[in-house]
């Protein structure tokens, strides 16, 4: 199966996504609440189940795991990881930080990741071993900016929430270390990261399906994605995520993150 054939299903799935969560968009659409306590609204299923529909068709031998659905062909080598509206919440508040995230994952590694964003119509597409491309009706362009100590780093994160216990005194070294912080963004702020705009996102308790697109995107752009004690993100990995924008920045966050949460520093 050629890249081209993957990435064609994909855009096609983003492109199908924005169609089906456009019209739902600060709308006063009502949202459920799963058992993780995490909202969820029809346009979330709505456009899963659309993508899933449409990849099945293009690409019946993939396998297909998506938030809201689950596991489809779980022996399948190649397997796609849908995440329909990362950021419900910011979704739900008809903020436009909120995102469709579409991956693909060979034999457990991230190889293909798509970010859309289809209220402001950006859309980061990464694929292994490529440039990522941006397109885009509001200016900028896809490649990280140098950034060689943390002192001068931006530093963003989804939620403080996320950051409790002994993570939270991680990430407040990290804190002290950077030049300042700034909160929320889900998805978005791994493409802003990709633009050049962040230099370090740290985050943890995340999903496959939130961080298995990003990773190709923000590595064609030029940055890092691991998790905090610098390994490659995986299936098994622990939830925690670190990206950078410039790849010498990996080492002293990971120097102030890592070990296993928990333990004693």
């Amino acid at each position: 199966m050629t890249d081209r054939i993957l990435l064609d299903a994909a855009i096609a799935a983003a492109d199908l996504a924005r169609s089906v969560i456009l019209p739902f968009f600060r709308t006063g659409v009502r949202a459920d609440v799963k058992g993780d306590e995490s909202p969820v609204t029809i346009a979330d299923r709505n456009a899963e189940q659309a993508m899933r529909a449409l990849l099945r068709e293009r690409l019946p031998d993939c396998g297909v795991l998506g938030e809201e659905f689950g596991l489809d062909r779980p022996e399948a080598r190649l397997r796609w990881v849908l995440d329909p509206i990362d950021g419900t919440r910011a979704f739900l508040t008809g903020r436009p930080t909120f995102g469709t995230l579409i991956g693909l994952l060979d034999d457990g590694v991230p190889v293909l990741g798509i970010i859309d964003q289809p209220a402001t119509g950006e859309r980061w597409i990464g694929l292994a071993g490529q440039p990522t491309r941006f397109e885009t009706p509001l200016g900028g362009r896809a490649g990280t900016r140098l950034c060689p100590a943390l002192a001068d780093a931006e530093l963003s994160c989804t939620d403080p929430a996320m950051m409790t216990g002994d993570a939270a005194s991680r990430f407040a070294a990290l804190q002290n270390a950077t030049r300042r912080t700034s909160w929320g963004g889900d998805c978005y702020a791994y493409g802003l990261l990709a633009l050049g705009q962040i230099d370090v996102i740290a985050e943890r308790t995340m999903k496959i399906w939130d961080w298995t697109a990003i990773v190709p995107v923000v590595e064609g752009a030029g940055g890092r994605v691991t998790d905090w004690n610098g390994r490659a993100l995986r299936p098994d990995s622990d939830g925690t995520v670190l990206a950078v924008g410039d790849p010498g920045l990996a080492a002293p966050a990971a120097g102030l993150l890592g070990g296993p949460l928990g333990s004693p520093r």
